[in-house]
């Protein structure tokens, strides 16, 4: 039940879902159909990669966990986005712990894993004598394991902090749960979270920084060579479009979230609020797959085999 300014509230209320039945049921088709074309794009690339025994290089390693981790995130919002919209939309306090662990988790693992696809691409174009001693494939699952690592430990010391934190409200003005919106409800926010929610910001600062040095001198030397160049066009491209698109994404909600004014539109406060969710997840399978000329080959081979087939069943 709700309980308002008492220490205990067992459950929550996400708002932002006041819209007509009619609208509600428009919402859901197309947020189907949208969660569907992230499953298909995200799982389409991940199938390719570990297929294709030509494409298992740390590049493409990379690109497949990528994949993975925005399913993960996915995962943490359109089934409960999906259930709301029909249903009341009222989420367990332990329920929205977790449902903000994992898309926390999951946006933190996007950063680390493109500042390793910087770091890849730097050593290929920059150091390409010493590339294949330094991303070893002992190293390349060192690498992999520390990007899922590291942005679980991170968000599970953020939730950690808020787990006896006793709430004076139990309505969200979001679409999902996230920590800040917790710790805004606090009777008496926890001075922990803020120190490690510091901290997370900062450490991941420090990959942004890494990803802009890598790109300064890829881009000096890719300079110099138009060989450099055309594989700095085909490789990196997808990864500065990826990078953009996420950093814009997170920047945006977090303003939003901390500076935000009430006088905004409900429905234009919702889609700063899901945007992180939208975009990346199904915008990350569709560039790479139509710019990497390995991935693009090998679905259009699968999609040739497939319509070959197809036809000879039809004329037998």
């Amino acid at each position: 039940m709700y309980m308002e300014n008492v220490s205990v509230v067992t459950e929550l209320t996400l708002e932002g879902l006041n819209f007509p039945w009619e609208q509600r049921v428009a919402l859901f088709c197309a947020t189907l159909l949208w969660y569907l074309m992230i499953l298909t794009g995200n799982i389409v690339i991940i199938v390719a990669i570990i297929v294709d025994r030509s494409l298992h290089e740390p590049m493409y390693i990379f690109l497949c966990n990528l994949c993975i981790n925005s399913l993960y995130g996915t995962i943490g919002f359109y089934p409960k986005f999906l259930f709301d919209l029909l249903n009341s939309h009222v989420i367990s306090y332990a329920g929205c712990m977790l449902q903000g662990f994992v898309i926390h988790s999951s946006v933190c693992g996007d950063f680390s894993l493109l500042a390793l696809m910087a770091f890849d691409r730097y050593v290929a174009l920059c150091r390409p004598l010493i590339y294949h001693s330094v991303m070893t494939k002992r190293r390349v699952f060192a690498l992999v394991t520390l990007s899922w690592v590291v942005p679980l430990f991170c968000m599970f010391m953020n939730t950690a902090t808020l787990l006896e934190t006793r709430l004076c409200g139990s309505h969200i003005k979001r679409l999902y749960c996230v920590n800040f919106m917790i710790v805004s409800l606090a009777c008496s926010p926890p001075l922990a979270n803020v120190y490690v929610s510091y901290f997370n910001i900062f450490f991941y600062f420090g990959h942004f920084v890494l990803i802009i040095w890598s790109y300064i001198y890829l881009i000096k030397t890719c300079l110099i060579g138009q060989k450099n160049w055309a594989k700095f066009m085909q490789t990196c491209v997808p990864h500065i479009i990826s990078l953009s698109v996420s950093t814009f994404a997170v920047l945006l909600d977090l303003l939003y979230m901390r500076f935000g004014s009430s006088d905004l539109s409900q429905n234009l406060s919702n889609f700063m609020a899901m945007e992180v969710l939208l975009i990346p997840p199904i915008l990350n399978p569709f560039v790479y797959g139509m710019k990497l000329s390995k991935i693009r080959i090998w679905i259009s081979k699968v999609v040739h085999s497939n319509w070959t087939d197809t036809m000879r069943e039809r004329e037998s």
